[in-house]
C-alpha cells in the first residue's frame, strides 16, 4: 500500500469522506464534528482504560487502522434532516468503494469508516440504537460489522459490564469488516450467529469455539428458565 494521502472525497448529494490525514491537514476545519471524533478515537479507542477489564486498548483495531491510513470519517453534505436509512446506504457504498481499492487482506480487515451524526439527540440514543439494530442484520449477512457510539450509549463492555466502551462525544456509526474474533458481539442473536458460522466455521480457533459453546449454553439456559 502506498503512503496515505491527505484527501477528502465526495459525490453529488452524498457523504463527504475524510481520511484521518486529511483532517490532520486541516481539510475538515469546517466540520468540527469530524475533528472532534478523530481526537476522541485517538484519545480513547487507542488507549487502555482502568475499567476495561482486560489489558490493551479499548479497540485493538483503531491504532493499526490509523497507522496504515485506513481510518476515515464521513459527514453528510446538505440538510441535517436527511433520511437516516439513506445515509446508512451511502455509508455502505462509500465503504465498498474504499474496500475495492485494497489488495491485501490485512488492509481490508483494518479499513474503518465512521459516520458522524451530530443532528441526533445527544441525550437520548434511542434513534441511533434502532438505526444500528435494523442495519446490522444486512451488514452481518454481507460480512460487515456496524456499531453505534453515542454520548449516553448504555451497551456494556464484554469484560466489565459496568464499563461503557461505546460512549463517544458525537453520535456515530462505525463500519469495518466482520472478523473471526467478533463472535461475542453476535452470539446473542440466532441469525447473526448463523451468518458468522457460515462464514467462519471452517477456521474458528479453539478458544473462539469455546466462547461459542458457552454463549449458546447460556442462551439456552436463559430460555429454559
Amino acid at each position: 500500500m502506498t503512503a496515505p494521502t491527505a484527501t477528502a472525497t465526495a459525490v453529488a448529494g452524498a457523504l463527504r469522506l475524510y481520511s484521518a490525514e486529511a483532517i490532520d491537514a486541516g481539510h475538515a476545519a469546517d466540520r468540527p464534528e469530524a475533528v472532534e471524533t478523530l481526537a476522541w478515537a485517538r484519545a480513547f479507542l487507542t488507549t487502555s482504560h482502568p475499567d476495561l477489564g482486560r489489558s490493551g486498548p479499548v479497540c485493538p483495531y483503531t491504532q493499526p487502522s490509523l497507522r496504515r491510513g485506513l481510518f476515515h470519517i464521513a459527514v453528510a453534505d446538505g440538510s441535517p434532516g436527511r433520511d437516516l436509512p439513506a445515509l446508512v446506504a451511502e455509508l455502505r457504498a462509500r465503504y465498498d468503494e474504499l474496500l475495492a481499492g485494497l489488495r491485501e487482506e490485512s488492509e481490508r480487515e483494518l479499513l474503518t469508516v465512521l459516520l458522524v451524526l451530530p443532528q441526533l439527540d445527544r441525550e437520548d440514543s434511542t434513534v441511533l440504537d434502532e438505526l444500528q439494530r435494523k442495519a446490522k442484520d444486512e451488514f452481518v449477512e454481507q460480512g460487515l460489522m456496524i456499531g453505534q457510539f453515542h454520548p449516553v450509549c448504555e451497551e456494556p463492555g464484554l469484560w466489565n459490564h459496568s464499563f461503557r466502551p461505546l460512549r463517544s462525544p458525537v453520535p456515530l456509526l462505525a463500519v469495518r469488516k466482520l472478523l473471526v474474533f467478533d463472535l461475542p458481539f453476535l452470539a446473542g442473536d440466532e441469525t447473526h450467529l448463523d451468518h458468522y458460522l457460515a462464514r467462519f466455521a471452517p477456521e474458528v480457533p479453539a478458544r473462539i469455539r469455546a466462547q461459542l459453546v458457552t454463549s449458546v449454553r447460556a442462551r439456552r439456559q436463559g430460555a429454559a428458565a
